[in-house]
């Protein structure tokens, strides 16, 4: 439902009638919308951790890092359930299990992003390199999915190689 429908427009009630129990079935599992969204956006994170190791495996494009963000950008154009998880994050108090495994399935992406550019993620300033080549990867699939890239003049293959070629040049062990 969340690909064919969009995330944002998730109801644990057509969720659990689509699924064919009673709503008060998915009760059990979860506790509202928000938990819902967070454990499919966790299974993603998973699919794109898998998906860009298997990549730089595969040797999918010149450099692990073009393969990595390849594989990943692909998945990303294909659910919202990442680019919406922040809303569901930023009304808890506190962490709870579905909050907890979004940030372990989180860090696995991250790490996975960060063995293609071949180095260690000991110090904080190759952390922050990580991090802002994932929030590129993530924004570039926000404009992509809204058309916005298109309508710029952009593709997503040429943004990747230009990523790939400043990442690859600034990024030290």
């Amino acid at each position: 439902m969340a690909a064919r429908d969009g995330a944002r427009h998730l109801s644990l009630r057509a969720t659990a009638a689509e699924a064919g129990f009673a709503p008060a079935a998915l009760y059990g599992y979860f506790r509202n919308k928000d938990e819902l969204l967070l454990a499919l956006a966790s299974e993603d994170l998973a699919v794109i951790a898998r998906a860009m190791r298997e990549a730089m495996e595969r040797r999918d494009a010149a450099s692990p890092l073009a393969a990595a963000s390849g594989a990943a950008l692909a998945l990303l154009l294909q659910t919202e359930t990442i680019a919406a998880a922040p809303a569901a994050l930023r009304h808890r108090s506190g962490q709870n299990e579905s909050e907890r495994i979004f940030n372990g399935r989180l860090i696995g992406a991250l790490n996975a992003l960060s063995r293609a550019t071949g180095q260690s993620t000991a110090s904080r300033a190759a952390q922050i390199d990580v991090v802002l080549l994932a929030a590129s990867l993530t924004g570039l699939a926000v404009l992509a999915r809204s058309g916005r890239l298109s309508a710029l003049g952009f593709e997503t293959e040429e943004l990747v190689a230009r990523l790939d070629a400043r990442f690859a040049s600034t990024i030290k062990p």
